[in-house]
């Protein structure tokens, strides 16, 4: 099915590209989220309308991203974790844990911002990608004590 997106959406295109999607990724995620419209003519009309709307809309989302990466810039993260002799953690460091730290620290972020190189399970300093909006990343580093 053909779409015209009215948002950015990772890894499949940026606002106002006609792109060729699932019909089922389009009718249960994309048209229901508002993501984007089936393309047909009556919509392209539509969407040369609201074009405006959507572009002020994806600035301010533009802004709250590079906003959200500054506070995570502001904070220490850091971890205490059981650990053997050699330094090996006794589990792993997850998005989850990463998302409830941010979380208690007033930082909103999707799971899907986050991107682990390789799973954290050693004591050290570890590196992050934080990804919140299309184009935007910044690495950020994470420090893990033995408990």
């Amino acid at each position: 099915m053909k779409v015209i997106l009215t948002t950015n959406v990772k890894k499949l295109g940026k606002i106002g590209e006609l792109v060729n999607v699932k019909d089922g990724y389009a009718r249960n995620f994309l048209l229901p989220n508002k993501m984007a419209l089936r393309e047909n003519k009556k919509n392209l009309e539509y969407y040369e309308k609201i074009k405006e709307e959507i572009k002020i809309t994806e600035n301010k989302k533009l802004e709250q991203a590079k906003q959200t990466i500054e506070n995570i810039k502001k904070l220490n993260i850091e971890f205490s974790k059981e650990a053997d002799e050699k330094g090996q953690l006794y589990g792993a460091i997850s998005k989850k844990e990463i998302l409830n730290f941010l979380k208690e620290n007033e930082v909103k972020i999707h799971s899907d911002d986050i991107v682990l190189g390789e799973q954290i399970r050693s004591i050290g300093e570890h590196e992050i990608i934080v990804n919140p909006y299309t184009d935007i990343k910044e690495t950020i580093k994470i420090n893990v004590h033995k408990n």
